[in-house]
């Protein structure tokens, strides 16, 4: 400390060599280099040697690994079938709000989905074609040609069902330029399908090149998986939400999502809550997913709520979700994850569609949970009461004193890391 500020040491990151040392010689690299303590950087390395292995495998330049809380949503009935649903999530209430909403939808029967065909599109972006609109019809004049050499690229895939199906060309205008753009079409099965799609792609583009007489680019796929959706419906009953003005709570506030997109950015990210948390459990890529959902919700040109709700003839409160859904059962880290291969054998699901309907369930009892809490009590009635053990603990308390301290907390009405550190002090000040 210098005058009341923190002095940071310089810190050198060019480190040539890096990649290729283990992980605890990076550990040990990046504590020299940080100058500072093993103490103040124990938490980075991992004690589990042999997930560290894994992990090392899986990604650059690790050092450690991050545990993330997994929780099992309870009270799901999908399509006439219970599931115990394990969900990865750093934040309060989301497991607590969905397992509550799905034993609401269990009254009519729970949650009813569909889905399409596992369907994803790689792009090929031609560049400097003189005559792109007759480059475009060259295109599909060789259909034929572009589809059997991208299913040469993955046999298997094709044998179990899958492979290119379509290819689609677009003119793209963009900064006085014009591109053409193939779109490869390709069942992927029960794969998430970034590896096959963008495999076949490399492979098309020296054809692309002689076909249209100008040069490839880009060869990758899109997150935009809009071929690619499940839905999912439930009706929630009217008295065991809390009754009618709960219910014409819910439908104001998913109107006000609709119109506003300030709204709409906040209650989509509580759909993404449940979303994400199954995504990651499971070993699926959350920022594929997250953003084609996203890019879905402003389909219509504006950004808008994802899910809908509405009332029946009875009173009760309908939900329904439509959102793209690029997940996998095969490759990535759900086959190499111990924790996301225990995750999908909990789920017991058959199919790459089945997840896909299990988790846009989820979402959508998630964002009714979320609307639920706004429209009767208010947000931070049950998330903070959840948080108040992160806080008490940041406080300091440990074993019985935790739930003293959260009990203070709400007692008192004011969840803050202050007001615990002198609730605890008060306690251990008082001996009790």
């Amino acid at each position: 400390m210098l005058s009341g500020r923190l002095v940071f040491m310089s810190v050198n990151s060019r480190i040539p060599g890096f990649y290729k040392l283990t992980p605890p010689e990076r550990f040990k690299t990046i504590v020299e280099r940080s100058g500072l303590s093993e103490g103040d950087l124990a938490s980075l390395a991992a004690t589990d040697g042999k997930m560290l292995a894994i992990a090392d495998r899986m990604v650059e330049n690790v050092v450690g690994t991050l545990p993330i809380p997994l929780g099992v949503a309870a009270n799901f009935t999908i399509n006439g079938r219970d599931y115990l649903i394990p969900m990865a999530t750093e934040e309060p209430s989301v497991v607590a709000a969905a397992s509550n909403m799905a034993s609401v939808a269990r009254i009519h029967g729970g949650f009813r989905t569909s889905s399409d065909q596992p369907i994803m599109i790689s792009q090929i972006q031609v560049v400097g074609a003189k005559d792109p609109q007759a480059a475009r019809l060259r295109l599909y004049e060789r259909r034929q040609d572009l589809l059997d050499l991208a299913n040469e690229q993955d046999p298997l895939l094709v044998k179990l069902g899958g492979g290119a199906k379509d290819i689609e060309v677009r003119i793209v205008e963009a900064s006085g330029k014009t591109y053409v753009v193939l779109h490869l079409i390709v069942d992927v099965r029960d794969a998430m399908g970034a590896n096959a799609v963008n495999t076949m792609a490399e492979a098309l583009a020296p054809l692309v090149e002689q076909i249209t007489g100008a040069r490839v680019r880009l060869r990758i796929l899109s997150n935009k998986a809009d071929r690619r959706l499940a839905r999912v419906r439930a009706t929630y009953d009217c008295q065991a939400l809390g009754g009618p003005d709960v219910v014409d709570g819910i439908i104001d506030a998913y109107a006000f999502a609709a119109a506003d997109p300030y709204r709409a950015a906040t209650h989509n990210k509580g759909i993404m809550n449940g979303i994400t948390a199954v995504v990651l459990a499971t070993g699926n890529d959350t920022r594929a997913v997250e953003a084609g959902a996203h890019c879905h919700a402003a389909a219509q040109g504006r950004y808008t709520s994802l899910s809908h709700y509405e009332k029946d003839d009875a009173g009760n409160l309908v939900g329904t979700l439509e959102v793209p859904m690029a997940v996998g059962l095969v490759g990535g880290a759900t086959k190499t994850h111990p924790v996301a291969q225990a995750a999908v054998k909990l789920l017991a699901v058959k199919g790459a569609q089945e997840l896909a309907e299990v988790i846009v369930a989820v979402g959508l009892a998630q964002n009714t949970g979320a609307l639920r809490a706004l429209s009767a009590e208010g947000i931070q009635k049950g998330h903070m009461s959840l948080h108040a053990r992160n806080i008490a603990v940041a406080a300091g308390a440990d074993g019985d004193e935790i739930e003293k301290v959260v009990s203070r907390l709400k007692d008192g009405g004011h969840v803050r890391l202050d007001k615990a550190q002198a609730v605890l002090a008060e306690l251990r000040q008082s001996g009790g």
